[in-house]
């Protein structure tokens, strides 16, 4: 039995499907873990979420920003952005509902072993711990009654810190926010959502989120994507490993026992062009 951690999707179906027979990934005897993003920008968004969905408990998947973004559009949240949203087919498809709400019974973030998969990142003052128990409050909504009100009040960058005071739709948009779309951050934890470039990008005073001074979740293995510009980043205490297969480059696994990395190119047809 092994597990694979996997990068950002984003729709490269093809890719994926090439990766995992790089990997003879093996439905019932190994787990894949995916980082989120399994939609969006590439070109099959729904067969990818036709595939996770249907390897059953062999799959595990966090929430991305594109899948929350999915799952607002849906239900009138959030218009389409631009010609480069690529989930109108999820839409239109005859199993949109169940596709849909499988997806909405995925976690926030994910702590096993040691690890803590999530899609972007966690803010300094939380512990692996006290994030899986925020992202529950976030699940709860996402999963129950309010849902289409918790959507409606999803879309937004402020507050951009975190407060135990914090209430309601501020307090939920933060979790949201933290743990799906940042990339920098101060050391009191102020993020930042404009800038998406490399690391000699940050703003004045920021820093990205891994590479804050006493970070309170650094003595678990994060398991994260999100950010293309970073790269594959491989230490000790974090697994990034969104290598920008969208953008022409590498999707990667990661087999979490041993950490061996695999790749594979982007397949023909699935790459954006680079300006993002």
């Amino acid at each position: 039995m092994a597990t694979y951690a996997i990068g950002d999707i984003q729709g490269c179906y093809d890719s994926l499907q090439r990766l995992l027979e790089l990997c003879a990934f093996d439905p019932a005897v190994d787990r894949l873990w995916l980082v989120g993003d399994l939609v969006n920008r590439g070109p099959k968004s729904l067969e990818t979420l036709r595939l996770i969905h249907g390897l059953g408990d062999a799959a595990l998947t966090v929430l991305g920003n594109h899948d929350l973004y999915l799952l607002m559009v849906a239900e009138g949240g959030a218009k389409f952005r631009g010609k480069d949203d690529t989930i109108q087919a999820v839409l239109d498809a005859p199993d949109a509902g169940e596709l849909l709400g499988w997806l909405r019974r995925q976690p926030l973030c994910h702590t096993e072993g040691g690890f803590c998969l999530v899609h972007a990142g966690l803010l300094p003052q939380w512990t692996a711990e006290r994030a899986r128990e925020l992202a529950r409050e976030v699940e709860t909504m996402l999963q129950g009654a309010q849902f289409r009100e918790f959507v409606l009040n999803l879309w937004g960058s402020e507050p951009a810190a975190w407060s135990d005071a914090l209430t309601g739709w501020p307090r939920l948009r933060v979790i949201v926010n933290a743990m799906t779309r940042m990339r920098f951050c101060t050391v009191d934890g102020i993020m930042d959502f404009k800038v998406k470039g490399p690391l000699a990008k940050a703003p004045p005073g920021y820093l990205p989120w891994f590479a804050l001074p006493d970070r309170r979740s650094a003595d678990a293995v994060l398991v994260t994507g999100h950010w293309s510009a970073l790269g594959l980043q491989i230490t000790p205490n974090l697994l990034a490993l969104d290598s920008g297969c969208l953008w022409g480059g590498h999707l990667t696994a990661i087999r979490l026992e041993d950490r061996q990395v695999f790749q594979v190119d982007c397949s023909p047809g699935e790459a954006r062009p680079l300006a993002r």
